[in-house]
């Protein structure tokens, strides 16, 4: 069922029916596309916000990445249909919307491409989508091969559902002059304003033909009919009629009647995407649509993404999860850091953390990333619910809501840069008339001040947990994960103040751990675990009183980060965690979930029970939790908790996730206790902050690998079942080779050398180092 190609770079999957939303995903710096192994797929541009060229069909869609239960109903697709014109058999590449029984089938997600190999009747079909690295056009490749050992008579017929796409002025016509479908729409507006606004958005929608076809058709309900997407009553007749659209929903149709010999085949190269005008799609035409056009761009989209393969390679016992970090995670990573999710106002705590990944992989983006975020400070030292990337971005959605974490994550993600790079001269930076060190000092005073009389820092409408809306609309509830993050980040923040000098701010930062600290024991200890919060009405939830929502693991997790927890402590917690939170697909973000709406927490506990942040294995606070972990030396939990962020690798494991290991989802359903048919299955929505924190914890927890003032520091900590890990990890442009081993004591060696306190100092830039370490 799943097969891994090219030592890990490629995965393969050899049923279309076993993991039927299973998928893939391409991007390039202004378009993103998933696709799953059926054929149904999504994509979104920016122009310059986020918009569509493809609608799911009589459905305008308002949102991308829509939840794992709109894929099929929903989702447009990219189909090709075989016909065979002497019996009238017909089955489709890759498998919807015609459902044929295949005799054989491939999916292939790769690094650059996504790939499909479909066999029947004789004939194998074999698909091909690729990206350029600049440019808002899908590069499909399609051939076909007669392997009957008789000669075939056949139609091929790709297509593309374009949907509704607007109410205003929609159609569509086949323009010889450019070889290909176009649609055209008219984005919806009533102000006149937007009129001159709106002249610039893409609203033709281009399906180009390198070779032209024998017939088409650009209408989608003369093409279905009455037949339906399995059986189109336009494939009935011989040949499709060349019909247009006249504000009816359009489609790309394109008919290739052929006889192939035996073992003969044919491949043809399709182009779609958005268009502002004619001309555009006559540039777009003449750069990519040839076959030397495919592979220049296919080369270039390799180098693209390559750019982003991280700084480690690992080899560990276990051959599955070393091919997910040295390939997939690192690719994760890249996507989130590179393009910021193709969004214009990414919310703070997201762009900063996903900022935090890539310092393991372009540091200097992660620098740009904070002096810009910086940038955006409030002269009050708080931090805007969304950064703005572009001239006339607007706060919009979710970034209009007040939330209140957002200066926590600013010595989080500095942390990491200084810790990768060394560039403690970034503090002196200047921005708006403020230094670095200053601004960081104004956020945490910020945090500091913004409490109530018990200490607690106050939750508005919202915390990391976003739909935790109602907790202190009324200006009064508190949270305690809040609390204590604000603790770590004031304890992190103290810490790179002491590594640059400033012992007095150091000295003011861990007086303020301190204050939190005890403020989340006098108020939220509940005797085994920090509760989640107290509400506008004072009531304390996340306790053992509560029969929904009693035990939620982000207070656990920044307790024991920020030093609230004791040793005591510490091992209730766990012991806790372990008997109410663990799952067999990791860790849930709390337990039980919440039946039905709850008044004075908020939305969140309107979502169905183990969906989203309603009880979920939600990755990203499992990350947080693994984070902790690894701080805290218990490396058999945090190496149990990454690795079930992982899909499989066993058949029964991928079977009820449903999902490939190319990604980790930002959540698997939780409620096994109450829906135990659909707990572990993947919401296939890979935007998530978890990528960023699961690469810091293989680089820095596992392999022990973690940057500091003075150089790396080498402290591995492997799970009691490994014997051995070895690695390769650039940092600060030197290459250390590390090799661990149990032995039974307890030594690190650089060079053959002792390194008593586990500490490389005065890396070389361009050398290569050996790092030996021994375990006990």
């Amino acid at each position: 069922m799943l097969r891994h190609l090219d030592d890990g770079e490629r995965c393969e999957l050899t049923s279309p029916t076993a993991l039927p939303q299973a998928a893939g995903f391409l991007w390039n710096r202004r378009m993103m596309i998933q696709v799953t192994c059926r054929g149904y797929a999504t994509a979104q541009f920016m122009q310059p916000e986020p918009a569509k060229y493809a609608h799911a069909p009589n459905l305008e869609a308002k949102t991308f990445m829509q939840p794992e239960q709109a894929y099929y109903a929903h989702h447009p697709g990219r189909f090709v249909y075989v016909k065979d014109e002497d019996t009238g058999e017909l089955f489709s590449a890759p498998y919807e919307p015609v459902r044929a029984p295949v005799d054989s089938f491939s999916f292939v997600v790769g690094r650059h491409d996504l790939s499909w190999t479909v066999e029947h009747l004789g004939l194998r079909v074999e698909l091909t989508l690729g990206l350029p690295t600049d440019d808002v056009v899908e590069l499909w490749e399609v051939r076909v091969t007669n392997l009957s050992g008789q000669p075939r008579r056949i139609s091929v017929v790709p297509y593309f559902p374009i949907g509704y796409m607007s109410w205003m002025n929609q159609s569509a016509e086949w323009r010889a002059d450019l070889g290909g479908i176009v649609a055209s729409s008219v984005t919806p507006y009533q102000k006149v304003a937007d009129y001159f606004k709106n002249l610039q958005l893409k609203d033709k929608t281009y399906f180009l033909c390198e070779c032209a076809p024998d017939a088409w058709e650009a209408s989608q309900l003369a093409f279905e009919g009455e037949g339906g997407l399995r059986n189109p009553s336009a494939l009935q007749a011989e040949q499709l009629v060349g019909g247009d659209a006249r504000y009816e929903t359009p489609a790309a149709c394109a008919q290739y009647r052929l006889t192939l010999q035996p073992n003969e085949g044919q491949t043809w190269r399709f182009l779609f995407g958005p268009a502002l005008d004619d001309a555009e799609i006559a540039s777009v035409r003449e750069t990519y649509l040839s076959e030397a056009g495919f592979a220049r761009a296919h080369a270039a989209y390799a180098d693209y993404v390559d750019g982003g393969r991280g700084c480690l390679r690992i080899t560990t016992p276990d051959a599955d999860f070393d091919r997910f970090v040295n390939h997939w995670l690192p690719r994760q990573v890249f996507y989130h850091g590179d393009v910021n999710r193709l969004s214009t106002d990414p919310q703070t705590r997201n762009y900063l953390q996903d900022n935090l990944g890539m310092a393991y992989i372009a540091p200097s983006v992660t620098r740009g990333a904070l002096l810009h975020a910086l940038g955006q400070q409030a002269a009050n030292g708080s931090m805007p619910d969304g950064i703005l990337l572009i001239e006339g971005a607007e706060l919009k959605y979710i970034n209009q809501v007040p939330h209140t974490d957002h200066c926590v994550w600013l010595p989080v993600c500095l942390q990491a840069y200084l810790d990768e790079t060394g560039d403690f001269a970034l503090l002196d930076v200047v921005v708006n008339d403020l230094t670095v060190a200053e601004r960081l000092d104004a956020a945490m005073a910020w945090l500091q001040q913004d409490r109530d009389a018990r200490g607690l820092s106050f939750i508005a409408q919202g915390d990391w947990c976003d739909p935790m809306n109602m907790v202190g609309y009324k200006g009064r509830g508190v949270s305690g994960w809040l609390t204590v993050a604000a603790a770590y980040a004031m304890r992190l923040w103290g810490g790179i103040c002491a590594s640059a000098g400033r012992s007095d701010q150091a000295a003011r930062w861990q007086a303020a751990v301190e204050d939190l600290n005890a403020a989340a024991n006098r108020h939220l200890w509940d005797g085994a675990w920090f509760a989640r919060g107290i509400t506008d009405d004072d009531v304390i939830f996340g306790v053992s009183a509560d029969t929904e929502g009693r035990i939620y693991l982000n207070p656990q997790s920044w307790a024991m980060l920020s030093g609230a927890a004791s040793g005591e402590q510490r091992v209730k917690m766990l012991a806790a965690i372990d008997a109410q939170l663990d799952t067999p697909h990791g860790m849930a973000m709390f337990n039980p979930p919440y039946s039905g709406m709850r008044d004075d927490v908020g939305r969140v506990t309107q979502k169905h029970p183990g969906s989203a942040e309603n009880g979920a294995v939600y990755n990203h606070a499992a990350s947080f939790y693994v984070h902790a972990l690894y701080d805290a030396g218990e490396s058999d939990r945090a190496y149990s908790a990454l690795r079930r962020m992982i899909p499989g690798p066993d058949e029964a494991d991928y079977l009820q996730r449903g999902q490939l290991p190319v990604f980790i989802p930002n959540y698997y359903r939780g409620a096994h206790q109450q829906f135990p048919r659909t707990a572990g299955r993947s919401s296939q929505l890979f935007n998530t902050g978890t990528a960023a924190w699961a690469y810091r914890c293989v680089i820095e927890g596992l392999c022990g690998l973690r940057g500091d003032a003075k150089g790396l520091r080498v402290k591995p900590q492997l799970p009691s079942g490994w014997d051995e890990l070895s690695a390769e990890r650039e940092f600060r442009g030197a290459r250390f080779h590390l090799q661990v081993r149990r032995t039974g004591q307890n030594r690190v060696l650089l060079d053959g050398q002792p390194l008593p306190d586990g500490l490389v100092r005065d890396i070389e830039p361009g050398r290569s180092y050996r790092l030996d370490v021994e375990l006990g």
